[in-house]
């Protein structure tokens, strides 16, 4: 028989396929180099399949459709799942000022974020809003273009705003800080002005108006600002019905056989007073073996979620698509039904939970001497407020007893936190959820001395027993890791975190800093010492890992910031090997200046940002090596993945890994999934932020210049967070040069300068809740200004000497079109 001729479709196939039906690694690489679109007919020619074997591969693509490894395009073509189809259809979703055409895929399955596409329009202006398009895509060095072949029927792009009544029509202001544009709204339906609405846009520039689809109440009313970045970001907050059967009959089924008891242990979870969810819990204790004297033993276990969200589950899907828990002031978005992550998995005292336990062998010195990975039981002692283990831990330490009150000193023997902190007015205080059999605390008896001056809680005395047996070997171990920690030099910035609080109905009540105890310290490098273990477990066994990589200081960072610090006369030279340690040296030489903070703030800017990948590029910011993410399954996808390869790799039972994951694409979503939720709880912030502020506008408030830009600076209020602009046009009427290397503006005539890192009074002009944005004008006759107002300017026009303006134009020696 003669041998088959090859098809004429192979000339553009760069390796020759080996005939025979395809596994599924062929298929995807197939798909992958082919130069145009590889439906099941080219597939099956490419392979030489027979008849026979068509049938069998239509029902191999079915499968791997099913398993979310490919996706099928228009015209029946196949891609890899989570990537753009080198044919597809688009929906323009804008149209910039500059004329630009960005669309976003029609169907996009993906767990990844939608990608924004740039078009490329044949003929200008040809494009409007919600119009759809067949277009052929293809990836360049800043992300994807995409060229039209045919314009398909129009769509509408949604976009989130406020209504605004202006005369007898009504606008729509959208909720983003740089978002300039108001929309006239064609049909607002049963939406008034000052509503919050869901719109769709529609037409073509310059008239693009917006229709009204969705009414989603009163912007100002409480969880409103959290449901703005929900809606914006695209936050799935829903979960399917499938899941939610799933996690209920999951929440049902049995422990399992076979796990480690720890249930006798004094295990505690130290979080948060308001934490929605309890991932893990820690103890320690002196370590008996001779081989270790000095040392100790420390277990710190984790919620076992792999146990019950297995791969390919109808819970793995919507915990893929979340990526991660987003956290917001009045809400919290989880990455698993609550039944799992606030019940069934959270690690509650008094509560028989399973756990993937962490031994940790730790020398006296703080180095890891060794660990190992079980499924254990474990019942928590009890649920511990950072605050109250601080107070506890703190009241222990105080061996000086004052005769007058019989109180001790806090702080006087070694303790971190000194005396528990005054909460705003109306605040409850941090709890413990003790077991019922033995309390943390119990209140103090009648006539007991009262609390000290700042410290309003009410007065209570500790269960010595419980402090003895499980804080203070806590205490005392971390005191090891804590001296390891400071031998590794990690990098140290101590900049503030914001905490807003609300009230029971969703009011602010305050928004400061966040305070920052020694619990918070050893909780922190506890879980770091079982991330570190979890790297290295997988790593011997050579499973796959999922690192989290922090990669050291690109130069053009490093150049940008030793010229920041020259302005400050302070060296760094570019010549040395960078550790995390050079940074810290840094901010020891800069002491107690007043430009501390800014140092730190650009020091930070200059790091890259950590993300998620299986190849281990180490971890800078910690001075480690090998770094994974262990110790959060409930609200981190990435955790759940490394659980998996532990419990795989030295098969620890049901729940591990399927086979055929692909961390670098799975690295790749969860990194740009993590981006988006910092950035909704970011901005949820400052919503929350502008509001508190805008009880405030029109007074003079404490700022500090936080940013430097040719078009004025950004200032935040001191104390309180939140950017606002202080646009250059409001400085006066002089001109202000822009020096870019030390980040300052600087007055052309009068010298006056604004510098990054300077603190001034300013005005605040405006607060928007609704996006979060601040403006500042410059108090009445201040810092050579006068409030931004237009005699101001008219008077310092005429106070300065005429500006000498040089020919402008064209050089006189260049004719037209630069031919001389």
């Amino acid at each position: 028989m003669a041998p088959r001729r090859a098809s004429a479709y192979l000339h553009d196939v760069p390796k020759k396929p080996s005939p025979g039906l395809p596994t599924r690694e062929q298929v995807l690489d197939f798909i992958a180099t082919s130069a145009t679109p590889a439906g099941k007919r080219e597939i099956a020619r490419a392979f030489a399949l027979s008849a026979q074997q068509k049938i069998a591969l239509k029902a191999l693509l079915k499968d791997m459709a099913d398993e979310g490894l490919i996706d099928s395009a228009p015209g029946r073509a196949f891609h890899k799942m989570g990537g753009l189809p080198k044919v597809t259809v688009l929906r323009v979703a804008d149209v910039d000022e500059g004329g630009n055409v960005w669309a976003v895929p029609e169907n996009w399955q993906s767990d990844a974020p939608v990608p924004r596409i740039r078009v490329r329009e044949r003929r200008r202006g040809a494009l409007g809003v919600g119009e759809r398009l067949l277009a052929r895509t293809e990836e360049t060095g800043h992300g994807w273009t995409a060229h039209p072949m045919k314009v398909l029927a129009p769509a509408a792009e949604q976009l989130i705003g406020v209504l605004r009544r202006e005369g007898d029509r009504l606008w729509l202001q959208g909720v983003e800080k740089k978002e300039r544009r108001e929309y006239a709204v064609s049909d607002a339906g049963d939406a008034e002005a000052g509503d919050l609405v869901l719109a769709e846009k529609a037409g073509r520039p310059p008239r693009i108006t917006a229709r009204v689809v969705q009414r989603l109440g009163d912007p100002f009313a409480p969880r409103s600002f959290s449901l703005i970045a929900i809606h914006r970001l695209g936050i799935p907050d829903v979960f399917a019905q499938e899941a939610l059967d799933e996690a209920a009959r999951v929440a049902r089924q049995p422990l399992g056989e076979g796990r480690e008891d720890l249930t006798h242990l004094p295990i505690v979870a130290i979080d948060p007073a308001d934490a929605r969810d309890h991932d893990d819990a820690v103890w320690a204790a002196p370590d008996d073996d001779p081989a270790n004297a000095g040392g100790w033993q420390a277990i710190v276990a984790i919620a076992d979620v792999s146990y019950y969200v297995r791969p390919k589950s109808a819970l793995d899907r919507e915990a893929r698509a979340r990526g991660n828990s987003v956290y917001f002031p009045d809400r919290v978005v989880p990455m698993l039904p609550e039944i799992l992550s606030a019940d069934v998995c959270s690690l509650k005292a008094g509560e028989d939970r399973a756990a993937l336990a962490c031994h940790l062998r730790i020398g006296k010195d703080g180095a890891l001497k060794s660990w190992r990975f079980s499924r254990a039981l474990v019942r928590l002692a009890a649920n511990i407020a950072y605050e109250e283990a601080q107070a506890a831990i703190d009241a222990r330490a105080a061996r000086t007893v004052r005769p007058d009150t019989g109180r001790g000193t806090a702080g006087a023997a070694g303790g971190g936190g000194g005396a528990p902190q005054a909460l705003p007015s109306g605040e409850s205080r941090p709890t413990i959820v003790p077991t019922v059999e033995r309390p943390l605390h119990h209140p103090a008896a009648p006539g007991g001395p009262p609390p000290r001056a700042g410290e309003d809680l009410a007065p209570f005395a500790w269960n010595p027993t419980l402090v003895d047996t499980a804080l203070a070997p806590l205490w005392d171990c971390w005191r090891a890791l804590a001296a390891a920690r400071d031998r590794r030099e990690p990098l140290e910035l101590d900049l503030p975190e914001r905490r807003v609080v609300l009230d029971e109905k969703g009011r602010i009540m305050s928004v400061a800093p966040r305070e920052r105890l020694d619990a918070h310290r050893l909780i922190e490098d506890y879980m770091i010492a079982a991330n570190v273990a979890a790297a290295k477990a997988l790593e011997a066994k050579k499973a796959p890992v999922m690192y989290r990589v922090h990669e050291a200081p690109a130069r053009e960072k490093l150049v940008a910031l030793k010229d920041y610090l020259a302005t400050f006369e302070v060296a760094f030279a570019l010549g040395q090997v960078i550790r995390p340690a050079t940074f810290n040296h840094i901010i020891a030489r800069v002491g107690d200046a007043e430009f501390r903070p800014e140092i730190m703030e650009q020091i930070l800017r200059s790091q890259t940002q950590a993300y998620y990948a299986p190849l281990n590029q180490g971890h800078f910011g910690l001075a480690l090596g090998s770094y994974a993410h262990f110790t959060s399954p409930i609200r981190r996808y990435a955790d759940l993945m490394v659980h998996r390869a532990l419990v795989s790799a030295y098969a620890l039972g049901p729940g591990g890994l399927a086979g055929d994951e692909d961390f670098e694409r799975a690295g790749e979503t969860i990194s740009q999934l993590e981006r988006r939720a910092m950035e909704a709880e970011r901005e949820t912030i400052d919503r929350y932020v502008a509001a508190y502020l805008a009880e405030r506008v029109g007074e003079l408030v404490e700022a500090r210049i936080t940013g430097v830009t040719n078009f004025g600076f950004f200032a935040t209020v001191e104390g309180v967070g939140g950017d606002g602009l202080m646009p250059v046009r409001d400085l006066g009427g002089e001109y202000f040069r822009y020096d870019e290397a030390s980040r300052r503006l600087v007055g052309e005539h009068s010298g006056e300068t604004y510098a990054q890192g300077q603190r001034l009074e300013l005005r605040l002009a405006e607060a928007n809740p609704v996006s979060g944005a601040l403006r500042f004008e410059l108090p009445e006759g201040r810092y050579g200004g006068a409030g931004g107002g237009g005699r101001a300017r008219e008077r310092e026009s005429e106070r300065r000497p005429p500006r000498v303006l040089k020919r402008r134009g064209r050089p006189g020696n260049i004719r037209h079109q630069g031919k001389r």
